[in-house]
């Protein structure tokens, strides 16, 4: 197995000229983001959302990437990255181009959203646009509800500026003491506890934003002093988790302190109005100690991400939302009748969410915990929703007698305080937790039932790409996969003893984890495919991701290219990869979709001498996950399994509607002049919808037919009579 890189392969990756840079490149995926947010074929309400995803993005980006790549510079890191950039030059590099993409975010939201959703009588207006009823009720509901609830913070020898929490909106107010003919500052942090959009009684579709009411009637917080401006402004600060995992005796414990200290990180970006005066402008810059080039000055309200919510307060406008869809419930694995391990027991079952129902998921947990004859549950949790069913049905198990192992990564970014709740009422509930591996995270996605049956103990299995999250199952596009396979379930045993115990397992059959062998698995099948193209046979690779940045996988598909492979890659988000570039890529196409669903499934293929090879797997192509956390990459068997993956992949690839194409480090929709139009991913909400109706028909058959009259026999007709 090809576990180093060949000299090409060096070869390729000590030349910069082929690399994006991976934070340059995440932010060409927002901005792909936004074209949906200012494409006129997505339903107004929608674009709304997507705009406000960009944002809720680019926050998150900042917190985290930006605020590592400030850590390397602040310690003089001068290592270059497979680009060439260093750490401050990446840091540069990313202000400067997110400075021009919040000129576009401001634009799209002023110039286009907020005319077209005026049109609809949908409004969003400032307190001066009120008439005099409706300024009544928001200065009623300043009175009765916010005025109890806002501390203006002053600023003064004795009282300094305060403490700001990271992501808050503020507002800078600076006030003339008339008496001593004086300028003050101060501070009025924006309560989270009440909705950013505020509906004016009487307007059904009209709302004003909460820090212009509060701003509106400024004045009352100030008796005897003169509010002369106020502005809005808001920091994002460094929310990197840094555990110092020395051991994992208190690791739950590290990371409770890393949740309270992250909260004092240093400041990555700081947001102010456009309209804020020079004066306050310069005071906030001096008093945060922040650089010119981390100030963003907004033409329109800060931080978008209240449009998300938009969609739901809207009344009556179904018509600017996306039509409804029902996802597909397979009667094996849904029905409540039904015998869900007795199904997996006869065939494989590939699920793709969410046009197959996660309901198959929930309830492959739920008959666990009630079956008698199962005798043990082990699973890993990556990211559950708040009100998770099946932390539920794992808690019932254990209580039912049942031994329960619980793997809950308590590193999972941004999860990490809903993850320690978690862990602890599960421990409570009697399962065994275990809260991660010192130095790893566990990014894979496996559920495992051991049960009992008449010959004898069988390992039922289920493998995702995705988490196990009933709430993001809605709207993210993953894939799953139900089995009783003997090797994956032998091989599903020794990884949880692994993550469990004491154990190193010499070698796994059928499935393929990180750290590490993922990587050497790749790069073998590459091999392979390089192998047969120098012989003349026919070569094919097919990947589907959501990052592409490991620049050794990167530097093993140019050899690949250059060998005469055909490559299709499909990868939503970050891609570090340089295509068209002659001799060395240009055997490499690469697509990205971006629409109603976020992509989220990971499709590894490979022709194999016509074998045609399919994986699923819980890893992308980045360095992280192959190298810094446990990872599962799964094949798909069964023929009927491996022709849909395969059939899915191939869907995907002719989308013409939501897919662009990157040339050589450039992203641009497919020209569409004479196509069919092709969107996979409504494609597969009616492929849904024909199944779903189908299923329909079929009940309604079943139920007429048991609905006609049957003769009672005479034991019925007694009891009738009893009756």
């Amino acid at each position: 197995m090809s576990k180093k890189k060949n000299k090409i392969q060096k070869q390729y990756e000590a030349m910069p000229e082929l690399f994006t840079n991976r934070e340059l490149s995440w932010l060409d995926f927002n901005d792909r983001v936004l074209e949906e947010a200012r494409d006129p074929e997505n339903p107004l309400l929608e674009r709304c959302n997507f705009l406000g995803i960009t944002q809720s993005n680019v926050d998150e980006f900042f917190m985290v990437r930006v605020a590592s790549l400030n850590k390397l510079a602040a310690a003089g890191i001068h290592t270059t990255d497979p680009s060439g950039l260093t750490p401050q030059e990446q840091v540069d590099a990313v202000n400067a181009k997110e400075h021009a993409a919040v000129e576009r975010r401001y634009s799209t939201y002023n110039r286009s959203l907020l005319p077209l959703l005026e049109k609809q009588g949908i409004c969003i207006l400032k307190p001066e646009e009120l008439d005099e009823k409706q300024t009544e009720t928001i200065q009623r509901y300043f009175n009765d509800e916010l005025y109890p609830v806002l501390t203006p913070m002053a600023e003064d020898s004795s009282r300094p500026f305060p403490f700001l929490q990271n992501n808050s909106l503020n507002l800078a107010i600076r006030l003339v003491d008339p008496e001593k003919d004086e300028h003050l500052f101060a501070t009025l942090r924006v309560p989270d506890l009440f909705p950013r959009l505020v509906k004016v009684s009487g307007a059904p579709n009209t709302f004003v934003l909460l820090e212009n009411i509060i701003r509106q009637f400024l004045g009352t917080l100030f008796h005897g002093y003169n509010v002369e401006s106020a502005s809005a402004y808001r920091l994002i600060r460094d929310m990197d988790l840094d555990v110092a995992e020395h051991d994992s005796s208190d690791l739950l414990r590290a990371v409770k302190d890393q949740l309270r200290e992250r909260e004092h990180g240093n400041v990555m970006r700081l947001e102010i109005e456009s309209t804020m005066d020079g004066e306050l402008c310069d005071h906030l810059i001096q008093t945060l100690r922040v650089s010119p080039s981390t100030v963003y000055r907004i033409n329109g309200p800060i931080d978008l991400t209240f449009l998300k919510k938009l969609g739901g307060m809207v009344t009556g406008h179904d018509d600017l939302k996306y039509a409804s869809y029902d996802s597909y419930r397979v009667p094996e694995l849904t029905d409540r009748e039904s015998n869900i391990f007795a199904a997996i027991r006869e065939k494989d079952f590939l699920v793709q969410h969410p046009y197959d129902s996660f309901d198959a998921v929930v309830n492959f947990i739920r008959q666990a915990s009630m079956d008698d004859d199962v005798l043990a549950i082990k699973m890993t949790l990556y990211r559950v929703s708040g009100n998770s069913p099946i932390i539920k049905y794992l808690g019932r198990a254990a209580q039912l007698g049942k031994q329960v192992t619980v793997l809950v990564e308590v590193k999972a970014r941004f999860d990490e305080e809903n993850n320690v709740k978690w862990a602890m009422q599960l421990e409570k509930m009697g399962c065994h937790v275990i809260y991660g591996l010192v130095g790893l995270k566990t990014h894979s996605k496996i559920a495992l039932v051991i049960r009992h049956d008449d010959d004898g103990i069988r390992r039922y299995i289920h493998l995702g790409t995705g988490n196990y999250n009933d709430v993001t199952a809605r709207f993210y596009t993953d894939m799953g996969l139900f089995t009783c396979n003997r090797d994956m379930g032998i091989d599903a045993t020794n990884l949880f003893n692994m993550l469990s115990g004491f154990s190193r397992p010499p070698y796994f059959r059928e499935l393929r984890i990180s750290p590490n062998h993922i990587r050497e698995f790749i790069y073998q099948k590459i091999d392979d495919e390089i192998a047969a193209a120098l012989e003349g046979r026919t070569a094919r690779i097919k990947m589907k991701m959501n990052s592409l940045s490991d620049s050794g996988v990167i530097a093993k598909l140019y050899e690949a290219s250059s060998a005469g492979v055909k490559i299709q890659l499909i990868v939503r988000g970050i891609c570090c990869l340089r295509n068209e570039v002659p001799d060395i890529s240009d055997n490499i196409e690469v697509h990205s979709i971006v629409g109603r669903f976020l992509e989220h499934s990971r499709i590894y293929y490979f022709y194999a001498d016509g074998a045609e090879e399919t994986y699923l797997a819980s890893a992308d192509m980045m360095t992280r996950n192959l190298n810094r956390r446990v990872e599962i990459l799964f094949p798909i068997l069964q023929q009927d399994c491996k022709k849909r993956t395969q059939e899915i992949f191939e869907d995907m690839w002719r989308d013409n509607v939501k897919s662009r194409v990157l040339h050589h480090k450039d992203w641009v929709r497919i020209d569409r002049r004479g196509l069919a139009l092709f969107d996979s991913q409504q494609n597969f909400i009616d492929q849904a919808g024909r199944l779903v109706e189908k299923r329909r028909k079929e009940q309604k058959a079943q139920k007429e037919e048991a609905d006609v009259f049957q003769p009672m026999t005479k034991h019925e007709d007694e009891l009738a009579g009893d009756e």
